[in-house]
């Protein structure tokens, strides 16, 4: 800082001393005026002001300037025309040496909202006289005007085959050792976004390189989440190390900052765990006041991630709670998608938002009404004024649904399918044969989600409404489709296994994986006679499946049951409530006349033996047996 504030005092002293002795006062005046704004405009600068692009960050840093702003830079930046900048090179003022690039700089900036113009610009010889006045100069361009220069010509489009563009390259390759962290991340930006051609991501290659070895440079938090933000995504080892510098430096970032790391880390899915608990950690412990751009951006990026912080998601839900009047429809609907992502179910929030949908039943839109909708679904949520809410929601969605997209059709008729509120006009929609063969055999994981999705709408229709007339989906389509057993096996469900197979001690005295022509998995399916012995299971009718096997109907009094297991993520976060998908599965099971045996994940993780097990199996078989004699 000495060393930098000895020269600008050199150059002011030079610049006075080659006045005329007559304007002495006035050189003298000017030296005073010049260095006073020097040095109280970076001494006034707020410290805390965070940049939201890395051209804030390099354009607004405080450049040592070799001389004192003459007419002529006055003239560039007062420019509103490309012409007023194109006729400097014709006049009688003297073009200096970092002139030519701070013009291309300023044409690049003027023409940004007009396209149209640059290939004019660029068939005019003064344009070409200014580009070679460049070339010539290209060594004496300052560091931080160099790498503007280069993104300004990728922005005017100049064709890959100029000089001039390969000759600023090839500087940039040369200084590439010289330059500050922050110029090589706003040049990596700049290849990135303004230029596909091959030599510009060659360019890219190198600049990535030295970013990932001189991470260690970046000093504070301002520009490291710039950075991060802006080139991160370009490489893997270097967003690497950036995580590493966040983790060091967390401790100095404010709210704002936070919020940019989580939601760069939600855009590129991203689940860095350490880096996560520690941002939580300081959101939880420091004092900040959180706007509420800010809240939903939070909310959003750990909804992403699936990152579930207890303390973190009461203080969102909390602090949005109390900004309900102010939001928006929009604003009300990303915020109810991001807790249903985060899996917490908030009551008076939620509450919160379906009386926001009721004040609002004219303005709200149909796409903010879906996604309100869906969230509830997921959650499994019934609002107190349940009645009142469905009512709105059949009237909006009543002319609108046929317009929707297919996908988001079944996806709201499976909502209300969920909360137990489809119309018998709206299963009728989506269970169409018009509507449903085009997602019939499809191979896309999205169409086949979807489809799955369609089965359990076919189940509610044909379970659940005893007066439903039609149409249904064809035999041949509630047929199991082989991904639904191909999952991977977890230990729950292998201990389940293994500890029911020794209590049947015969394996044609159970299925286990047992796909039904209702869309859901069955962990495991026994047959009791009315003395409570295990029959041969495969023996007898089973209308539940889509290809039945057995000939014999069941004898009076046997009871068919069935397992089902209920991993953490079924559950809604820090309750043993499950989440809307699961509940209509349990439903549309016992619709089916099984009686059910419910295996929760933190009722089996108590049990230490294998005796244990056994013995809480067959508790749970006998008070289902129980609770089905006892209607």
């Amino acid at each position: 800082m000495a060393a930098h504030l000895v020269k600008r005092c050199t150059c002011l002293l030079r610049e006075a001393a080659r006045q005329a002795p007559a304007m002495a006062p006035v050189g003298r005046l000017r030296l005073a005026r010049v260095a006073h704004k020097t040095l109280t405009s970076s001494a006034t600068s707020p410290i805390s002001h965070f940049p939201g692009s890395l051209v804030e960050l390099v354009e607004k840093e405080q450049a040592f300037t070799p001389y004192i702003e003459n007419q002529v830079d006055h003239l560039i930046k007062k420019a509103t025309r490309p012409e007023e900048l194109l006729e400097l090179l014709g006049g009688s003022h003297h073009l200096e040496n970092n002139h030519a690039a701070l013009v291309l700089i300023r044409l690049s900036h003027l023409l940004s909202e007009k396209p149209e113009d640059k290939a004019l610009l660029i068939q005019d010889a003064r344009f070409q006289q200014l580009l070679c006045m460049l070339s010539s100069q290209i060594t004496s361009v300052w560091h931080g005007t160099l790498s503007r220069l280069l993104r300004s010509l990728y922005a005017l489009g100049l064709p890959r085959t100029s000089k001039e563009l390969q000759s600023v390259e090839q500087e940039v390759r040369w200084r590439m050792r010289k330059l500050k962290y922050k110029h090589l991340a706003f040049l990596a930006d700049s290849c990135a976004t303004l230029s596909q051609e091959q030599h510009s991501q060659e360019l890219l290659t190198e600049l990535l390189m030295h970013l990932e070895r001189r991470w260690t440079e970046i000093e504070d938090g301002r520009t490291l989440v710039t950075v991060m933000m802006k080139v991160g995504h370009l490489s893997e080892p270097l967003m690497n190390r950036l995580e590493d510098k966040c983790l060091e430096l967390v401790e100095q970032f404010g709210p704002d900052e936070l919020r940019k790391v989580l939601v760069t880390l939600a855009a590129q899915s991203r689940r860095s765990v350490p880096l996560l608990r520690a941002i939580s950690y300081h959101l939880v412990q420091k004092p900040f006041s959180l706007t509420k751009s800010v809240l939903l951006d939070l909310a959003y990026a750990y909804g992403k991630l699936g990152f579930h912080q207890t303390q973190v998601s009461q203080r969102l839900a909390a602090d949005l709670l109390s900004l309900m009047p102010s939001l928006t429809s929009g604003e009300v609907a990303r915020c109810a998608k991001s807790f249903a992502l985060l899996k917490w179910l908030n009551l008076p929030l939620y509450e919160a938002f379906a009386q926001h949908v009721l004040n609002r039943a004219q303005d709200i839109t149909v796409p903010h009404l879906c996604s309100i909708l869906l969230a509830f679904a997921r959650l499994n949520f019934h609002p107190d004024q349940e009645d009142q809410f469905f009512s709105l929601v059949h009237e909006k969605l009543g002319s609108e649904l046929p317009g929707l997209e297919p996908a988001l059709q079944v996806d709201l008729v499976w909502a209300l399918c969920v909360l137990q509120q489809a119309r018998e006009a709206e299963l009728q929609a989506v269970l169409h044969p018009e509507f449903h063969i085009q997602f019939l055999g499809s191979q896309s994981q999205k169409d086949q989600n979807t489809f799955q999705k369609l089965l359990h709408v076919h189940a509610t229709a044909l379970l659940e409404y005893p007066e439903y007339s039609g149409p249904l989906l064809p035999a041949s389509a509630v047929a199991p489709w082989p991904s639904a057993l191909d999952r991977k096996v977890t230990p729950l469900q292998k201990e389940l296994q293994e500890t029911l197979k020794g209590l049947l001690g015969s394996a044609d005295r159970g299925s286990f994986e047992v796909a039904t022509q209702y869309g859901w998995v069955l962990d495991a399916e026994v047959l009791l006679d009315s003395d409570g012995q295990f029959l041969p299971v495969r023996d007898f009718v089973a209308p539940h499946l889509a290809q039945p096997t057995g000939s014999q109907p069941p004898p009076a009094g046997a009871k068919r049951l069935a397992f089902l297991r209920w991993e953490f993520p079924n559950f809604n976060s820090r309750s043993k409530d499950l989440l809307g998908r699961f509940v209509l599965a349990r439903r549309h099971i016992l619709a089916a006349g099984f009686l059910l045996v419910d295996v929760p994940f933190y009722e089996w993780l108590e049990l230490k033996s294998e005796w244990q097990k056994g013995a809480y199996l067959k508790d749970k078989m006998r008070k289902a047996v129980a609770e089905e004699l006892a209607k």
